[in-house]
């Protein structure tokens, strides 16, 4: 009786044991993947950031908003639809309307962190480092 108890306590521990390797092997490999979606290095740091911040990814907001690219005209068109069309007053969802407006409000944190630094900026950290008495 104490051989057939031990037997199964250790065939369940076998398949437990395996059930956990290939969880943890998926779970690697969907990690691997989302940092390569992301960019990697500094990029898909910056991007994860925006994500957690709006809750949201940028693909997420393009679906939200159905545009396919970031321009920023259709963006701002779209917006302006559904977010008047979802309004409470108009018998709209406010869950969906903020969902707009996260949309939104993320894709212009795409923007932000895309666009280059300003001319004024750049001139005066090269002044800065140009001039020999100031460190």
């Amino acid at each position: 009786m104490a051989k057939y108890i031990a037997q199964i306590i250790v065939l369940g521990t076998q398949i437990v044991g395996r059930a956990l390797a290939r969880a943890l092997k998926q779970e690697i490999a969907a990690s691997q993947e989302a940092a390569k979606r992301a960019g990697g290095g500094q990029q898909g740091q910056n991007r994860v950031a925006a994500n957690l911040r709006t809750g949201m990814t940028l693909e997420e907001a393009q679906q939200i908003l159905n545009v396919s690219k970031l321009d920023p005209e259709e963006i701002q068109k779209n917006y302006e639809h559904l977010f008047s069309v979802n309004e409470k007053a108009k018998g709209g969802s406010f869950y969906i309307q903020s969902k707009v407006f996260r949309a939104k409000e993320r894709i212009d944190q795409e923007f932000q962190a895309n666009k280059p630094p300003e001319q004024g900026n750049a001139e005066q950290s090269s002044a800065d480092s140009s001039d020999p008495g100031r460190k």
